[in-house]
């Protein structure tokens, strides 16, 4: 099955689930979009947003399964992935997710649940305040603000390296090679097979995508978010695994304590990458907690 026309034109020929993808012009860029399943009234919609440093290819296991009962539509935001950012850097969570509402609104999607792997988590819950969700899945969920030195530190250094002209080429140079991939895979606590692997390669080799996640990271403040988490009460799912290496367990069942709604369940054995390390195990759980949640009320 051939590719869309509208597919982004610099899109890998093996790239996951190519055959879904398209270009999507609006609100400052253009979007790289992953639409699957039924494209009519007859299963709500779920909206798959990853995390820093990702692209839509995070969601290649899992989003197949989930296309067997709802529309899945997955994005590469702000410059990420495959899609193109403009001039202007809207990079912090306020502004991705207000472009985000922006796209669904235009499109037409009615977006009923959000599913979110790591920086995403946090956009879907602040979707959640903008949008009227009937649910919230958070996978891997970064709910928390850089701890200690890093709290300062990280971000400061990330705002530098995105204002220097040529940091994106230098970091795809440096961080372009299998042996920088592995080894920062390795520093997540996941176990993924060679096909992630490379794709996470292809990415890191695009000084764009580079450049869109130090702008990311250097704008990225939760502050806000996290004072307001109790706040949302939208039914919220969180799950994470055992051995994540970059968002530590306790983040995710410390956050659902904070919201009225909340649940979270640490799985033992994966990492920081749990839909692309278990999509077939923690696809029943998912389905059957959207089950409950967007159930129609008598």
């Amino acid at each position: 099955m051939s590719a869309p026309a509208d597919t982004p034109p610099d899109l890998p020929m093996d790239w996951p689930h190519r055959a879904a993808s398209r270009s999507i012009a609006a609100v400052h860029q253009h979007w790289h979009v992953q639409d699957m399943g039924p494209k009519d009234d007859s299963a709500p919609t779920l909206l798959l947003i990853h995390g820093a440093g990702g692209s839509v290819h995070s969601w290649a296991g899992l989003a197949p399964i989930l296309a067997q009962h709802y529309r899945v539509i997955a994005l590469d935001v702000a410059g990420h992935g495959f899609s193109q950012k403009g001039r202007m850097a809207r990079a912090g969570l306020e502004d991705i997710a207000a472009d985000i509402l922006a796209l669904a609104t235009g499109q037409g999607w009615q977006v009923r649940a959000v599913i979110g792997h790591s920086a995403g988590a946090a956009i879907a819950l602040r979707l959640a305040e903008l949008m009227p969700l009937r649910a919230v899945i958070g996978l891997n969920a970064a709910l928390s603000q850089f701890e200690g030195m890093a709290g300062w530190l990280f971000p400061a250094m990330a705002k530098t390296l995105s204002l220097l002209p040529f940091a994106p080429q230098f970091g795809a140079k440096m961080l372009g090679t299998p042996a920088q991939i592995d080894r920062l895979l390795a520093q997540t606590g996941a176990q993924i097979g060679a096909a992630a692997r490379a794709q996470y390669l292809t990415l890191a080799r695009r000084p764009a995508h580079i450049g869109a996640t130090l702008d990311m990271m250097a704008a990225w403040d939760l502050r806000p978010l996290l004072a307001r988490l109790p706040q949302i009460s939208v039914p919220v799912l969180l799950l994470t695994g055992a051995r994540d290496g970059a968002v530590p367990p306790r983040v995710s069942t410390e956050a659902a304590r904070t919201m009225p709604n909340a649940t979270a369940h640490i799985l033992q054995g994966y990492g920081h990458l749990l839909p692309e390390e278990a999509a077939e195990v923690i696809a029943p759980v998912i389905l059957n907690f959207l089950t409950r949640a967007l159930v129609k009320p008598a």
